[in-house]
């Protein structure tokens, strides 16, 4: 048992560790490669963000697990807004980027929506997968091409912070490297320690990538908002959030399908999906209101997603007992 603990937090740290590294050493490559750095922060930074989900999720899938996979996916998106958002709008009010709400808030509730379609018959297939990934670079490709063509520069991000402005191009080199490498092995040792754990004590696989993977998998974007919040940008909190999700529902379900296509248990759909959509549309209703008065989100609002994130965690362990 010491063995299998060892193994999740052993993985959970290499991913949170790697996959900063890897970011941070493909992001100097491109700019040592002339890349304009809004260019990077809208690719290499983002899609960085959601490494540790495709990582694993492919990991799962590749061994034969992929109901770890797709746990692993949704529950994500319900860790970022329940748990993520839900600590950041506790810690401070948030304010709404409006420009990007109202481009970006579209985009999250047709991939949701799309998700549930999907889902609807409990089939994942390798076309479907293979379309999420195609979605998942026209999303990408449309969001570059909007920010280089934006008039007013004040609505663009600043990814200065994350791209480092010195690093060697062996330096870079190396640690896009070593993080890649760390990455894949911090993946391989949590999703042995979470089938481990499932099978040892009878526990569905979804289960433990819908929780206990999905809340480590997590910990980057939670690091990344709080960061963000305690800097005084807190604009950027709530966009992130959703611009994670979208690549977990594109880029995570999308590998998993397109590596190993699976049957599903009917609660991936009732449970895990319901949850995702509920969610997203409290986000998405909040945040319209309160973005439409020019107003920050209230505490309340934060205390509201810690409580719907631990009721999920509540209705998973009451899966446990059945």
């Amino acid at each position: 048992m010491l063995l299998i603990v060892g193994a999740i937090v052993l993985g959970l740290v290499l991913l949170v560790w790697s996959s900063d590294r890897f970011v941070g050493g493909a992001a100097a490559m491109a700019r040592t490669a002339g890349i304009s750095p809004l260019v990077i922060g809208l690719t290499i930074v983002a899609l960085g963000t959601s490494a540790p989900e495709i990582i694993v999720s492919a990991s799962a899938a590749l061994s034969g697990s992929p109901a770890l996979a797709i746990g692993n996916a949704q529950g994500s998106n319900i860790a970022n807004i329940g748990l993520v958002l839900g600590v950041c709008a506790l810690l401070i009010a948030l304010p709404v980027n409006r420009s990007v709400w109202r481009r970006e808030s579209h985009i999250l509730l047709a991939v949701t929506l799309l998700l549930g379609v999907v889902l609807a018959n409990l089939y994942l297939s390798r076309w479907e997968g293979l379309v999420m990934i195609g979605l998942l670079v026209v999303f990408i490709v449309g969001t570059v091409w909007h920010a280089m063509h934006i008039k007013n520069t004040a609505e663009l991000p600043d990814f200065s912070d994350d791209i480092p402005d010195d690093m060697p191009l062996r330096t870079s080199l190396f640690w896009l490297t070593m993080g890649l490498v760390l990455l894949v092995v911090g993946a391989q040792l949590l999703v042995w320690g979470a089938t481990q754990l499932a099978f040892r004590f009878g526990i569905s696989e979804l289960v433990v990538g819908a929780t206990i993977v999905a809340i480590g998998t997590s910990l980057p974007e939670l690091a990344t908002a709080i960061a963000s919040t305690r800097k005084g940008h807190h604009e950027m909190t709530i966009g992130n959030v959703v611009g994670s999700n979208i690549f977990n529902i594109l880029a995570v379900v999308g590998v998993a399908a397109a590596i190993a296509p699976t049957a599903l248990e009917p609660a991936v759909l009732w449970r895990d999906y319901l949850f995702v959509l509920l969610t997203t549309v409290m986000l998405l209703v909040v945040a319209w209101w309160f973005g439409r008065q020019q107003k920050p989100t209230p505490r309340l609002f934060g205390v509201v997603l810690l409580v719907s994130y631990i009721y999920y965690l509540y209705l998973n362990y009451q899966a446990l007992t059945l």
